[in-house]
């Protein structure tokens, strides 16, 4: 590979996450806004809780 097309590359790959990291941040603020007190942290605690709570809930039923 051409070094001009890494170069091309890198700044595609430097873009995308440019967007990813903003995107993280967002959801960072917005999950901390509807009170998860860590963010992101907490409401994938959350979710997983509420995933094992739903697969118990199935093997009793």
């Amino acid at each position: 590979m051409k070094e001009r097309e890494l170069i091309k590359k890198i700044a595609k790959l430097e873009t995308i996450n440019d967007q990813l990291s903003a995107e993280l941040n967002y959801l960072e603020r917005l999950t901390r806004a509807l009170g998860f007190a860590d963010g992101l942290k907490t409401l994938k605690a959350a979710a997983l809780e509420m995933l094992e709570s739903d697969h118990k809930k199935d093997k009793f039923n």
